[in-house]
């Protein structure tokens, strides 16, 4: 395909911080890779290059935050010629593409979810998508009604399944009194503890825990924006550990 004009819509919710989320190359250099990197929108795209190769024609462009909560983000991408409007739930960027060319010139499959391997670095890097996508329109062709009636060839890789399974997780809210108290594990040597956290504030006690027989405490906050471990141990010299990131 060569378009002059491209229109590409979809919807996507996922938990997931990484995943490519469509896909397009040619032989002339040109390429359209649309994905989520630390929970952030990034559109990838070069109308191709000269026979020289001086031409940079590679653009990039990101927009978004924290797009792996589960909740529906839309996404329009329209382009004509080198002037793109990237539009996120409704929040539109406009820019334009470097390099001097105006089609977008596309010899294999379109992808949706992932990129097949090409044995290029920048391929098997990248991680598919996990999660849903609905209402993928691309140039007028509703393809999630078209893979739905497997009128694509080839249609899918893998498993594909047409509805949208909720996530297990359950989140637990705190105010600023609040606090969730369980009972330790007593006899054990091991002490480990994993979660996932999203706040607006810049202060505030994450997790404590005073280790058995008086042995010490471990403590995890947030201050000034940052996680801040301190781990104090009675029993030896060096008896506090401090780790901040």
């Amino acid at each position: 395909m060569k378009t002059l004009k491209d229109v590409i819509s979809l919807k996507f919710k996922t938990s997931e911080s990484e995943g490519v989320i469509f896909h397009g190359e040619g032989q002339q250099g040109d390429y359209i890779t649309l994905e989520l990197k630390k929970a952030k929108l990034v559109l990838n795209l070069n109308l191709g290059i000269n026979q020289l190769g001086s031409i940079f024609g590679h653009t990039s462009v990101m927009t978004g935050s924290l797009l792996d909560d589960h909740h529906w983000h839309s996404i329009i991408i329209e382009r004509h010629g080198r002037n793109i409007n990237l539009t996120l739930d409704r929040h539109m960027q406009h820019f334009r593409t470097n390099g001097e060319f105006d089609y977008l010139d596309l010899d294999y499959e379109i992808t949706f979810g992932g990129m097949p391997f090409s044995g290029k670095p920048s391929s098997n890097s990248r991680k598919n998508f996990k999660g849903c996508m609905e209402s993928i329109n691309y140039n007028g062709n509703n393809i999630t009604d078209l893979a739905k009636r497997k009128k694509l060839e080839p249609s899918n890789v893998g498993n594909l399944s047409f509805s949208c399974v909720e996530p297990h997780t359950v989140p637990v809210f705190f105010n600023a009194t609040s606090y969730l108290e369980v009972p330790g594990r007593p006899s054990q040597d091991l002490f480990s503890v994993s979660f996932l956290f999203r706040t607006w504030n810049p202060n505030g006690l994450l997790l404590f825990s005073n280790f058995a027989d008086d042995l010490g405490n471990v403590e995890i906050d947030i201050n000034e924006g940052k996680v801040s471990i301190h781990i104090n141990v009675t029993q030896v010299k060096k008896n506090r550990i401090d780790i901040s990131s």
